[in-house]
């Protein structure tokens, strides 16, 4: 799919009903997410960092997600969206030329996050990635995360205002959706869902409601995050270490997927 063609896509996928996003970490998982019927895939920073041996938080150089977004590309045939955290940048001109470079690898979204830094940083790197994106002919889908409740950077309603007030600067700046991490419950997600005035992207946490209660809400995107890939590599380290405690071949055998059906599914990139 033309870049173009993808990004229109991947923007009109928030205008109609809610996006759950199942997030990838490399090309095989997101054939297998593909595969099960996502509409589009977004990466999870940490699950990319940790599948190549580093931790999260830009740890990982720049041009091992710039080849990871283009394994995807070149295996998928749906939209795709890159976690770049904070841009992988220090300053907004930098960020500029990394929207550059990771739109050119395949990606027409990307997830940009406050973390600890200042509202004004984000809303700078914001404006830069979007501006530089459209001189590379793609209009570049940004959702905008702010850690007010993932970091705990305040409590109840304070928490609450400096969320909204974060979010209608990030709005403003060029943010086609804002995503808040960590935000739990029907009521809390339903005020976010009023007073954001922009697509709300949740992340699937404990005590947030089920799918069909989040569309009644209103929410337009549910992201697994880092989810399905630490249950992955939980997964990988029991099966080693009972493989290793008695050799069993057994645990082999389980799963609907054979390697046959494994191998067609990932020739048909």
């Amino acid at each position: 799919m033309d870049n173009r063609d993808a990004a229109r896509e991947f923007h009109a996928l928030h205008h109609d009903g809610m996006l759950i996003l199942p997030n990838a970490w490399d090309a095989g998982s997101a054939r297998m997410i593909e595969h099960a019927g996502a509409k589009a895939i977004a990466t999870s920073s940490a699950a990319v960092a940790w599948s190549h041996g580093y931790p999260d938080g830009e740890a990982m150089p720049q041009e091992v997600l710039l080849a990871t977004v283009r394994e995807i590309a070149r295996s998928v045939r749906i939209p795709i969206s890159a976690d770049v955290e904070a841009g992988y940048a220090a300053d907004a001109e930098s960020a500029g030329a990394f929207a550059t470079r990771i739109v050119d690898a395949g990606a027409v979204g990307v997830n940009l996050e406050d973390g600890l830094d200042a509202p004004d940083s984000l809303v700078a790197k914001l404006e830069n990635m979007k501006n530089a994106a459209v001189r590379a002919g793609v209009d570049l889908f940004v959702n905008a995360r702010t850690d007010v409740y993932l970091r705990g950077l305040a409590e109840g309603d304070a928490a609450y205002e400096e969320t909204v007030r974060r979010a209608e600067r990030y709005r403003t700046a060029g943010a086609d959706s804002i995503f808040v991490p960590a935000v739990a419950g029907a009521d809390l997600i339903g005020r976010l869902v009023r007073d954001v005035v922009a697509p709300l992207n949740v992340l699937a946490w404990p005590g947030v409601p089920p799918a069909d209660e989040l569309r009644r809400l209103g929410v337009r995107r549910l992201s697994a995050g880092s989810g399905i890939a630490k249950v992955t590599i939980n997964a990988v380290y029991e099966m080693a270490a009972a493989f290793l405690a008695d050799g069993g071949s057994d645990p082999f055998l389980e799963g609907a997927l054979r390697n046959p059906q494994i191998n067609a599914l990932m020739s048909r990139a």
